[in-house]
């Protein structure tokens, strides 16, 4: 492809008009005919004037050229030799060129230029028009484009007759001052919605400042068509009493009198806009549609109306990749030389993708880089100034919010204040038992787009309604809160993370559950709830281990140094055992074992030989760990006796893996299979998912390294399929690394190029000790496979989640060799 032309450059956009219409009359073989011939007709056309085709879609092209001139030949040429109407739109302009190709308001004005026209038609813009100095040109005056741009002069090349350009004519829709971005699919939905013959009332919901306004209008210009009566802006925002609703309408078309008899039976669109603090007027909006049969309403508001024939459109929060564009438009608005960086994505992020947030962040990079703001947000409300031209609600980010909080009645302020506590999302369960919240009440703060429905059962705010909301929390009352969400979070945690839970381990709910966690553990170690704390953190030893070790060491350190020697010795020998499992975790066995002795010694003191004998056992694991493999056997043995007389069948797993990977150690094959299988049905049995796959995995790894990766392929399967039901983060990137090594013994490179790839993305994202170690140890086996087939495996493996590398793996380990 020919490199795009840069600096001033002008757009041509051709489509076929009425293409639909044309394969009905044509018949499916003879329009894909005239189509052929259409392309090769406007394609050899636009070459000839070193025309650069930017993009096609089925009977539509895209084709930027250096100069207006050479745009305006090809035109004219191509329009001369097509047997199909085809309608043309020409503009100039100075657009940004990407990577992924032409970014501005220059090619949405192109595109809407050609879209106002009719078949055989060939319009072009004021400024390509003054390139043009009148070349041929026939002066159709200004136009409003559906984009709702300022009024645009267009020009048609030649004297042909046509019908008026499709245009808007009949309104008041206002001119924003800056392009619409992004929203392609959700305009698309509201569209859609407004021409649907059963829809007459549809209603834009959301949280302030998510951009329900600029896609209603944006919309109803879209829709304008549709309506040879007009489509009618109404503003809201000022009309303080519901009753003053209907005349403000009327007002809006020019009348005096009754709304419902100015609009009769005229065939028009009336866009209410801002509608939530009126709200009261309800009804009227459903007896004027009653009324005025002819008629559509569109209304946005941080709430519906809950009237009869109402359509509700929930307007999302922006995509993160219009979000990251819309912030760069904006960023280069007030500063020229902006270059978007690494921070862009991040900001945007932490600003919720929310279209007011953005734009104002976007309008501090005059001051502030993006890392500067990136450090500043967490007083994002009152950093988020807009323009003196704003309104007063939405001029600060602040406003926008208290706006929809000053509507609520106080026990829904209450509420939204207590729910600020839950940091990651809750279920209605949750908030019923954290803030003794009626599920009524919850309903209205989703109805008033405060509250928002996430996944399946549960709920969340925006992260900027949640820090507002959390100001108005006293502190006494978020001090109750807070321990209630402790202990439920204890509760629910205490009934899914037991490993020999039948079932298996629900980690996956305590990664979902994990930023509240945090702020109840964050709550703990701030007001020296320390045994309240480590009893939580106890209950989520699976989850630190297997997700976050250095996370869970970082929890217990901080809980620990604030009780300082007044401590429970229970609670303070749990501390250990948990803090000793991270140090496994990340490969420093020589640092656990001082924690499981002094673990150990506190619970012999208080007469707990149950787990006094676990953590001989996890002491017996760190001695094979750091090579001491007599003493491992030794201290094994005994906790295997001690947990088949009790019927601790958890132990009896462990102690059992130990030994079967002492006897692979030493070289004896047969036994130490033997035993692994056995410690792998064991905790089969009892549902203790982690252990067999740990074990399967830990064996799988020995076969590898013995030379038999044959054999290994079943251990492996069966070990990654059970790590990935918990799921192990730590151990699955082994897996998948020594999944990488056998399918090179295989012979196969991309298979070996894709789980190797899939292993590096992990470390890069999640750095951990473990899977440098894995990558090292297995390189060797990959070595030999290494080539073009492993590069190009390896390129798709970076791209790959790592649950979808997971079932790559296990599909290869399926299939025969």
């Amino acid at each position: 492809m020919r490199e795009l032309p840069r600096g001033t450059v002008t757009f041509l956009f051709t489509d076929i008009e009425g293409s639909t219409r044309l394969l009905q009359e044509l018949g499916a073989e003879r329009y894909a005919a005239a189509l052929d011939a259409h392309r090769r007709v406007v394609r050899e056309a636009c070459a000839r004037q070193d025309g650069v085709e930017v993009d096609t879609q089925g009977d539509a092209f895209f084709v930027a050229f250096p100069t207006a001139l050479g745009t305006l030949a090809a035109a004219r040429d191509a329009q001369e030799r097509l047997e199909i109407l085809v309608r043309m739109g020409i503009h100039t302009g100075t657009p940004l060129l990407t990577r992924e190709g032409y970014v501005g308001e220059d090619v949405h004005r192109a595109a809407r230029i050609a879209a106002a026209g009719h078949g055989g038609q060939v319009l072009v813009s004021a400024a390509t028009a003054a390139l043009l100095r009148g070349d041929g040109l026939r002066d159709l005056g200004e136009h409003r484009l559906k984009d709702l741009s300022a009024p645009e002069r267009i020009y048609q090349v030649g004297d042909g007759d046509f019908p008026p350009l499709k245009t808007l004519y009949r309104t008041n829709l206002p001119v924003p001052a800056t392009p619409f971005l992004g929203r392609d699919e959700e305009l698309t939905q509201v569209a859609e919605l407004l021409a649907s013959d059963g829809i007459r009332l549809l209603t834009l919901t959301g949280p302030g400042g998510s951009g329900k306004t600029r896609l209603a209008l944006q919309a109803a210009g879209f829709a304008a068509d549709g309506y040879p009566d007009g489509a009618w802006w109404v503003p809201l925002a000022s009309v303080s009493d519901a009753d003053e609703v209907m005349p403000a309408a009327a007002r809006e078309l020019g009348g005096g009198g009754p709304l419902d008899q100015l609009v009769g039976d005229r065939r028009l669109l009336l866009l209410l806009d801002n509608f939530e603090h009126v709200v009261d007027a309800a009804p009227e909006v459903g007896r004027l549609l009653s009324e005025c049969p002819r008629a559509d309403v569109l209304v946005t508001s941080r709430e519906r109306l809950r009237v009869q024939g109402e359509q509700v459109y929930p307007v999302p929060v922006l995509e993160r990749a219009e979000s990251r564009e819309l912030f760069n438009v904006r960023a280069r608005a007030v500063q020229p030389d902006f270059e978007p960086d690494e921070h862009v994505d991040a900001l945007c992020a932490r600003l919720d993708d929310l279209p007011l947030a953005v734009e104002l962040a976007a309008a501090r990079t005059a001051l502030l880089t993006t890392e500067q703001l990136l450090e500043r947000l967490g007083s994002r409300l009152d950093l988020l100034r807009g323009g003196r031209d704003a309104e007063a609600r939405q001029r600060t980010l602040r406003a926008t919010i208290e706006w929809s909080y000053e509507l609520l009645t106080p026990e829904e302020q209450r509420l939204l204040a207590a729910l600020s506590v839950f940091r990651g999302g809750w279920t209605v369960e949750a908030a019923e038992r954290v803030c003794e919240a009626e599920v009524e009440l919850q309903q209205s703060l989703s109805d008033k787009s405060l509250v928002r429905r996430w996944e399946s059962a549960r709920f969340g705010m925006l992260e900027t309604v949640r820090e507002f909301a959390a100001e108005q929390l006293r502190p006494e009352r978020r001090d109750g809160l807070l321990r209630r969400l402790l202990a439920l979070l204890t509760e629910t945690f205490e009934g899914n993370l037991l490993p020999e839970t039948p079932g298996g381990a629900r980690v996956d709910l305590a990664r979902e559950e994990r930023p509240n966690v945090d702020a109840a553990l964050d709550w703990a170690t701030e007001n020296g709830e320390v045994e309240a704390g480590i009893r939580l953190m106890l209950t989520l030893e699976l989850y630190w281990a297997t997700n976050d070790p250095l996370g869970g060491r970082e929890r217990v350190d901080a809980l620990l140094a604030v009780a300082g020697d007044d401590l429970d010795r229970r609670a303070r020998a749990h501390a250990l055992r948990i803090r000793g499992s991270t140090f496994d975790m990340t490969g420093d066995s020589s640092l656990a074992e001082p924690q499981y002795e002094r673990a150990r010694e506190l619970f012999e003191s208080l007469g707990d030989d149950d787990e006094a004998d676990h953590l001989l056992l996890r002491i017996a694991i760190a001695a094979r760990y750091v090579g001491d493999l007599e003493r491992a056997v030794q201290l094994a043995t005994e906790v295997l006796e001690r947990a088949r007389l009790r019927g601790n069948r958890r132990d009896e797993a462990m102690a059992l893996n130990n030994l079967a990977m002492v006897a692979l150690a030493r070289g004896d094959r047969e036994r130490g299979v033997r035993l692994a299988h056995e410690a792998a049905s064991v905790a089969a049995e009892i549902g203790f998912i982690w252990w067999r796959g740990i074990t399967l995995l830990a064996t799988a790894e020995w076969l590898i390294a013995a030379g038999d990766a044959d054999s290994a392929k079943a251990e492996a399967r069966e070990g990654l399929a059970a790590l990935a039901l918990v799921p192990d983060l730590v151990n699955i990137p082994i897996a998948l690394a020594a999944c990488a090594a056998i399918a090179s013994v295989d012979c196969d490179a991309i298979r070996a190029g894709t789980l190797w790839g899939a292993v590096e993305a992990a470390g890069e994202r999640e750095p951990r000790p473990t899977t440098g170690e894995a990558l090292r140890e297995y390189a060797p086996y990959v070595e030999p496979v290494r080539g073009a087939d492993f590069d190009r495996g390896r390129k798709r493996g970076r791209a790959l989640s790592l649950e979808t590398a997971v079932q790559h793996a296990l599909s290869g380990l399926d299939s025969p060799q």
